[in-house]
């Protein structure tokens, strides 16, 4: 049974940091792209960042380039997103995922085979 945890979540300032972690179990991790999605209230899943299997190329979302930082440890099974100059707009519940078959050029939800429950970020302004 595939799972995807994720954990880091919380409520932070605007211009601050926080880091998300998810661990996997279940699958062959280090064959999977992974990838960071986010969804505000009322809106579809945005994508915000993927990393290759190897960890060797990564993709951001334009709204979160230079600001968060994608990477995965393939020995301990998690990839995690460093978030940082955090805004109000940034509020979301935040989703990593698994894709077998694509790319880190991945950036839509359906691409993706499996995904975790989610955790919460908040900033306040």
């Amino acid at each position: 049974q595939v799972q995807l945890v994720e954990s880091g979540g919380g409520l932070v300032q605007a211009g601050g940091s926080l880091g998300l972690s998810c661990a996997a179990s279940g699958l062959a991790f280090s064959w999977y792209t992974m990838a960071w999605f986010r969804q505000a209230p009322g809106k579809e899943h945005e994508f915000v960042a993927a990393i290759a299997y190897s960890g060797g190329s990564t993709n951001y979302a334009d709204s979160v380039k230079g600001r968060f930082t994608i990477s995965r440890d393939n020995a301990k099974n998690t990839v995690y997103l460093q978030m940082n100059t955090l805004k109000p707009e940034d509020t979301a519940v935040y989703y990593c995922a698994a894709n077998r078959r694509g790319t880190y050029s991945n950036t839509i939800a359906n691409e993706y085979d499996f995904w975790g429950q989610g955790t919460q970020v908040t900033v306040s302004s």
